[in-house]
């Protein structure tokens, strides 16, 4: 399956102008969700049957829970960005090394921001939101990097890989918020336009070499230093003290509930194995087969969205 999606970024009189060809319609964010099975009433049971004997509810949640919110995931069959195209994220150590790698990601997460930004939540975030307030949810782990957790009220939280919605200073650490910078790149390049093709997880966009050598980057306004997303990029580690204090949760938790992510990256995976060895119950939302499948008492191939809200958490 071809997916198309194209965003021309353009300058007029100093104002900046997004305009996306394919509006962020039900129908377009149908097509990063994967084909599943309609729903199981029985399966459905049990999962409510699993929610009400937990009283400390740890949930980790992955790329799935936001592929409904037209985001799309990286491993998805058919709809994944590793699907439909040959393109590969960013790799951490690329990115600090080179600077015309730097630039070119900038350039391109410059005219995709717009619209990964204007991204909100959808009813699987709001019904883990509200299961906070309830005090079902004892504690929530996203690998994602979209805020939209945090756009829907979620507080006990903890963002594995960062987020896009701050940017950090390799060099002496200081933290600006992504809109900031995102003015300052529109100060630095007044006449620079591109037009986009795709839309990555990260909200990375697609353009050619041509498009961004023109491109200029900012530096950070305390000491001059590379700036790059408070995120964590592939091949790079997580902070050992986030590492810890996950795995704190985990233990205080009494049941773990995986929903949209195949846990196929190791920084997640391994929380479900401290679980398994605690004895956990561990149920999986989630399209599509995961690394832990067997250690699952309860497995769901539905949309999140469609069975969270359907879920009492008293």
């Amino acid at each position: 399956m071809k997916m198309s999606f194209v965003l021309t970024f353009r300058s007029a009189k100093g104002r900046w102008i997004a305009n996306p060809s394919q509006p962020c319609s039900k129908a377009s964010i149908g097509l990063f969700v994967p084909a599943s099975p309609p729903l199981d009433p029985e399966k459905v049971k049990e999962l409510q049957r699993f929610i009400t004997l937990s009283k400390r509810l740890l949930v980790m949640t992955g790329a799935g829970i936001s592929t409904e919110s037209g985001i799309p995931d990286y491993r998805s069959e058919k709809v994944g960005l590793y699907a439909r195209t040959d393109r590969r994220p960013i790799q951490h150590g690329d990115f600090v090394r080179s600077a015309p790698i730097r630039q070119r990601y900038w350039a391109r997460n410059f005219v995709g921001w717009p619209q990964f930004s204007s991204h909100q939540p959808n009813p699987a975030h709001w019904a883990l939101s509200t299961w906070e307030k309830l005090g079902k949810l004892y504690w929530l782990v996203t690998q994602n990097v979209d805020a939209l957790h945090t756009k829907a009220g979620s507080r006990r939280l903890t963002e594995l890989h960062g987020c896009m919605d701050r940017v950090l200073c390799l060099d002496c650490g200081e933290q600006t918020p992504r809109g900031v910078l995102q003015e300052r790149f529109q100060v630095l390049n007044p006449t620079w336009s591109a037009e986009a093709h795709g839309l990555a997880p990260d909200g990375d966009v697609f353009l050619s070499e041509e498009q961004v050598q023109s491109f200029q980057v900012p530096t950070c306004v305390q000491c001059g230093g590379r700036l790059k997303p408070d995120v964590v990029f592939f091949g790079d580690t997580v902070n050992p003290d986030k590492v810890d204090f996950v795995h704190k949760r985990v233990k205080e938790a009494d049941s773990l509930l995986v929903v949209g992510s195949s846990l196929q990256v190791y920084s997640g995976y391994r929380f479900i194995l401290t679980a398994w060895e605690k004895k956990l119950p561990i149920a999986i939302l989630n399209i599509g087969p995961t690394r832990s499948d067997d250690l699952a008492c309860l497995k769901l191939n539905s949309r999140c969205g469609e069975l969270l809200p359907l879920i009492d958490p008293c």
